[in-house]
């Protein structure tokens, strides 16, 4: 038994995962949707987190040298890419980084390029913001995702400002190949595009595939995009609400910066940045055991689905994340309620935009043993 196989009670705890079913009115759900893991944080996180609360204060708290330089060297270990300090901006997650990038270097009206099926966020913060979406599906073949190049560059037009990458995507799990990331980039520069790439799964990603982070693959992207990073879902901490910008533009990382003073947003969460530096320092042999039962149980689901059910997925290349596919599914039923109603919660495939239709996203970052029940309810759903 592993220590990824110890099942944690998280009810009662707040937990957005497991203590929001109440708001579908169905009792004792298994949640297997919110990108959040079900496994304990590194050891070497939670000392430094114990010896901070031990102090016994907690004042206004700037990040230490040692915070940026945690940062570099994870990067420069882990993704081969020299991090330059005064590239490094401070936020309080991804999602409110790509909001400020948006408020920065677009205006209302104008549009913004995301990938569907794509994360949800997506879809909302540049609507609530005044842009306008301007999609770009994604190709499906076999359950196999890739960007449609041509495509793009026939919808960019001239409102068209900025495209956000998700990379590694969510929710299909693709690793971006340095060739394709090449192509894209080569694309944007000619059009005058900004990219700003969420790149929040960069460390969970399985061999063979390789992270590249989009400003390593042509010296010509530092000058247009924004790399937007945290280690919230690789050591599960996003409790804390850190993340950084990467933004090798000074042009740009003035007018990024801006945005954030402007909403007096500058002020530093004391446990965010002591769990950010401790994680970075300490979490990498954590990390190889989490890739190795995160693929595991990726493989288990596959086998398991293959075997038993007319469900269709893949092992991603990247994330904690699973991409089924019950387009197979012959009821006129409501895949998801079915789901629900039978004790499952998962995200509708929905949620990522209308290619997501027929689909369900599930989160596999928790016990092997939840795992399975969460497999039995879909064989019991789909076979019924």
């Amino acid at each position: 038994m592993t220590s990824f196989d110890k099942i944690i009670e998280r009810r009662g705890t707040n937990s957005y995962k497991w203590d929001f079913g109440h708001n579908t009115r169905i009792k004792n759900l298994l949640p297997l949707w919110v990108a959040d893991m079900d496994f304990e944080t590194p050891k070497g996180v939670i000392e430094a987190m114990k010896n901070r609360v031990n102090h016994g204060i907690y004042g206004y708290t700037f990040r230490p040298d040692s915070y940026y330089q945690s940062i570099i060297s994870w990067f420069k270990e882990i993704h081969d890419i020299e991090i330059k300090k005064d590239w490094i901006v401070p936020i309080p997650g991804v999602v409110p980084g790509i909001s400020f990038a948006i408020q920065a270097f677009t205006n209302p009206g104008d549009k913004i390029i995301i990938q569907p099926p794509v994360y949800r966020p997506f879809y909302e913060v540049i609507t609530e913001l005044g842009r306008r979406i301007n999609l770009n599906p994604l190709i499906e073949e076999n359950g196999y995702y890739k960007m449609d190049f041509e495509n793009l560059e026939k919808i960019i037009d001239e409102r068209t400002r900025m495209l956000i990458l998700c990379s590694p995507h969510n929710p299909v799990g693709r690793v971006w190949k340095k060739e394709e990331l090449e192509r894209l980039g080569e694309i944007c520069i000619r059009k005058n595009i900004i990219i700003v790439s969420d790149e929040i799964h960069a460390d969970i990603v399985y061999s063979p595939s390789k992270h590249n982070v989009l400003i390593s693959v042509s010296e010509k992207l530092l000058d247009n995009t924004i790399i937007l990073t945290a280690p919230n879902k690789t050591f599960n901490i996003a409790g804390l609400q850190s993340g950084n910008a990467f933004i090798p533009s000074k042009k740009l990382k003035d007018q990024f910066s801006a945005v954030i003073n402007s909403q007096h947003l500058s002020m530093s969460n004391i446990f965010g940045i002591v769990a950010t530096e401790a994680a970075y320092k300490y979490g990498k042999t954590w990390l190889n055991s989490l890739l190795d039962y995160l693929y595991k149980n990726a493989e288990f689901v596959k086998s398991y689905l293959e075997s038993k059910t007319n469900v269709k997925t893949q092992i991603p290349e990247g994330t904690f994340l699973m991409w089924l596919d019950f387009r197979n599914y012959n009821s006129k039923d409501d895949i998801h309620k079915k789901l629900l109603e039978n004790g499952l919660w998962l995200n509708e495939g929905k949620e990522f935009g209308k290619e997501g239709i027929g689909f369900e996203r599930m989160n596999i970052a928790t016990s092997r043993k939840i795992i399975e029940k969460a497999l039995k309810i879909i064989e019991k759903t789909v076979k019924k």
